[in-house]
């Protein structure tokens, strides 16, 4: 027998690597949009902006992963939408400042690889980026032994947009009396996961395929559904109106992520009377017993993005959202006041 060692003995399988490409490239040329000037396989992702479209184009950037809800994805071996919420996390936060996606990469880290799980959680970010309209121009699939356990692995993703520099939405144009619309989220998204374990899994023992009547599917089903991705909506809303401030409700639920948008001396007034709160959320309140604050500064509770509008345009915004298919809810207003925005619970 002999005694050479080769990279396959330290755990690493670079034929695994090669058989995860071949499964992917399908899925990676149906995000292909205009821009791509690059094929899968090469050291670096071409795309190519249409200048003329652009009188000062800036790019904006984000970058993210999906947090402990990777966790929740090992427990129901459920794959195939891990990717879309990498996409979500990134592209969400991009279209705040009123870009438009252009492209993704993504980043997946595993103990072992196993070419079909990585094709499935790729054709997920697949899913995400056709979604956003967005390319997927390259990644990394990195196999590192020793560092993860049996079965687990780390996503991350990276996403470019544009926008033209009179047309950055930056929350600035904010003032008292502006009005914020909420619009709706799928579910926990891709934030708090580390309370939701601690509800469901070590406070009240639940089991991820256990049928949860009010939630109507079992409860893996439930935290596994994919973070929504907002961009083709806040562009089409964009074009037809001044969106003052938009805000991304992600970690730190309302109290942390609405004041991000804006502008010094400028706070909310927030009630939450109109707001659908998911059943999910009802849920974890009451058998985490979780405070009512407590779940406001920690989830989005329904509300995926919230936009600030004009008072005087609030109701043709809100029409339009309603033509769209959109449930949206007024949820409250802007005043001038220093320090936290307030939530009146109903």
């Amino acid at each position: 027998m002999s005694d050479k060692l080769t990279y396959k003995d330290s755990g690493v399988d670079v034929h695994a690597g090669y058989e995860t490409v071949k499964l992917i490239k399908d899925y990676v040329k149906k995000t292909h949009t205009d821009g791509v000037v690059s094929d899968i396989g090469g050291f670096g992702g071409l795309f190519s902006i249409d200048k003329d479209k652009y009188e000062e184009p800036v790019l904006v950037s984000g970058t993210d992963g999906v947090g402990t809800k990777l966790m929740i994805a090992f427990k129901t071996d459920i794959h195939d939408t891990i990717g879309e919420d990498a996409v979500a996390m990134c592209v969400n936060d991009v279209i705040c400042q009123g870009a438009k996606p252009l492209f993704f990469l993504d980043y997946i880290a595993t103990g072992k690889l196993d070419p079909k799980k990585a094709a499935n959680i790729v054709k997920g970010v697949a899913n995400g980026c056709i979604k956003a309209k967005a390319a997927l121009i390259g990644g990394e699939t990195a196999e590192m032994p020793g560092l993860y356990q049996e079965g687990e692995y780390d996503i991350a993703g990276f996403c470019v947009g544009i926008v033209d520099k009179k047309k950055i939405i930056d929350g600035s144009k904010i003032v008292e009396g502006d009005i914020l619309i909420g619009i709706p989220s799928s579910g926990i998204h891709s934030n708090g996961y580390s309370l939701v374990r601690k509800i469901f899994f070590e406070h009240k023992n639940y089991d991820v395929n256990e049928y949860i009547n009010e939630l109507g599917c079992t409860l893996g089903e439930a935290l596994m559904v994919p973070t929504r991705i907002y961009p083709e909506l806040i562009l089409g809303l964009i074009d037809k109106f001044e969106i003052k401030g938009i805000s991304n409700i992600t970690g730190g639920g309302f109290y942390e992520n609405i004041p991000r948008m804006f502008p010094e001396g400028i706070s909310a007034d927030i009630d939450t009377k109109n707001i659908n709160v998911h059943p999910i959320f009802k849920l974890m309140e009451k058998e985490g017993n979780v405070d009512i604050d407590e779940m406001y500064s920690t989830f989005n509770m329904g509300i995926g993005m919230v936009l600030a509008v004009d008072k005087n345009i609030s109701s043709k915004v809100m029409d339009y959202l309603e033509s769209k298919g959109e449930k949206a809810v007024i949820i409250g207003n802007t005043v001038n006041r220093k320090g936290s925005i307030k939530i009146c619970h109903r």
